[in-house]
């Protein structure tokens, strides 16, 4: 199978790489079929809609963030994307979705309050919301160092191309 996307052009999938969204995710509730698109080495994935070619958002490993994290998830939530069976934890996944300021990507955050977690046998997902109230929804992902880093990197390169 096929899908034409705003990002990555064509990309090929076959029904095993289809993630199913029971009820979807908040704010695209009618999306309910995804992939995961990007390079290997890159922390950052895509969840692509294969029902919305330009609708795509940027995913991580939940440990690329914050190593010591543990979302408690709600039986509940196990339950809909286990299909009511029991479940064992290695075929569950989490990843987070983040937000990347297209100018300032240094300002990058994650939702650590809403993971989306994923039952790997099912290939069902759902994003639903951790029992821990610690985690906050806008998680800055890199130290104040490494932004202001990132800040002057970029401030440079627009130096350099601005004198050119």
């Amino acid at each position: 199978m096929q899908i034409k996307t705003e990002r990555f052009g064509d990309v090929n999938y076959n029904s095993n790489d289809v993630l199913n969204f029971p009820r979807g995710i908040p704010a695209f509730e009618d999306k309910l079929n995804w992939i995961l698109v990007g390079n290997d080495d890159n922390a950052v994935k895509w969840l692509q809609s294969v029902d919305d070619g330009e609708l795509a958002l940027p995913v991580t490993s939940p440990d690329a963030v914050q190593s010591d994290y543990n979302a408690r998830i709600p039986d509940d939530e196990i339950a809909l994307i286990s299909d009511n069976k029991p479940c064992n934890p290695a075929d569950l996944a989490l990843l987070i979705v983040v937000s990347i300021p297209e100018l300032a990507p240094w300002n990058m955050t994650a939702n650590l309050r809403a993971p989306i977690l994923i039952n790997l046998k099912t290939h069902k997902a759902v994003q639903v919301i951790a029992l821990n109230e610690e985690y906050p929804i806008r998680h800055i992902v890199f130290p104040e160092d490494v932004r202001n880093k990132m800040k002057r990197s970029a401030n440079l390169n627009k130096s350099q191309e601005a004198r050119n």
